[in-house]
């Protein structure tokens, strides 16, 4: 049996006091959201901490987006190398630069389907740029926020980010979703870590299923 809204909701107020500060550690300008765009394309299987790292020197190269449009590949590869899948994420990012201009005037679109429409941009990309950029909310699934819900029990054990989406979307209230989405990657990050999590000192050890199955195997 799933968690319930009620012993969710107290579970979200713990790690909201763990880190009330929670929020995107993707480097941008807000006068230029396009950035924020590139960089979320960027950190696919890649760390926050790697692509900030390289987008300054993206951005030195490229000031505006019409000079990311105009690039040459070889010379964003070379940006981009230090990450993974650098080659492929040169192309997609820019094509996304290209279609920016030819098909949005040069803006970041503002509904899903038209930011899913450009390369490199899934629905977990498409929910950071509406929430950070515009506001508009929404929960992106990473996979810090996939293991915190399969291990509080908000999600089954093999569901997919999409029926994850959907179940924290049902049980949280709309208005919370995008400071939620921050508080439950930092969960993940810096304490509900994929390999040796700080269990014992975990303030939501009672109402998480993950540590209940482990009491359970160190007394069997």
């Amino acid at each position: 049996m799933r968690i319930g809204k009620e012993r969710l909701r107290k579970v979200l107020a713990i790690i909201a006091e763990m880190f009330p500060e929670a929020k995107g550690e993707l480097t941008w300008q807000p006068d230029r959201p396009y950035q924020l765009l590139i960089a979320v394309i960027l950190s696919a299987q890649t760390t926050d901490k790697a692509v900030n790292k390289v987008t300054p020197v993206l951005w030195a190269k490229y000031p505006d987006l019409a000079d990311l449009a105009a690039a040459e590949l070889s010379d964003v590869e070379t940006c981009l190398r230090t990450i993974g899948l650098y080659k492929n994420k040169a192309k997609n990012i820019i094509r996304t630069a290209q279609l920016l201009l030819e098909e949005f005037d040069g803006q970041v679109p503002k509904t899903h389907a038209q930011l899913e429409s450009l390369p490199g941009v899934g629905r977990k990309t498409a929910n950071v740029v509406l929430g950070e950029v515009y506001n508009i909310p929404g929960i992106a699934v990473d996979t810090h926020v996939a293991r915190v819900a399969k291990r509080l029990n908000i999600s089954a054990p093999d569901a997919s980010v999409t029926q994850i989406e959907t179940d924290l979307m049902a049980k949280i209230p709309k208005r919370d979703w995008v400071k939620t989405h921050h508080r439950l990657i930092f969960f993940g990050r810096y304490h509900c870590l994929a390999k040796n999590p700080k269990c014992q000192e975990c303030p939501v050890q009672s109402y998480c299923h993950y540590y209940k199955q482990l009491q359970k195997k160190s007394l069997s």
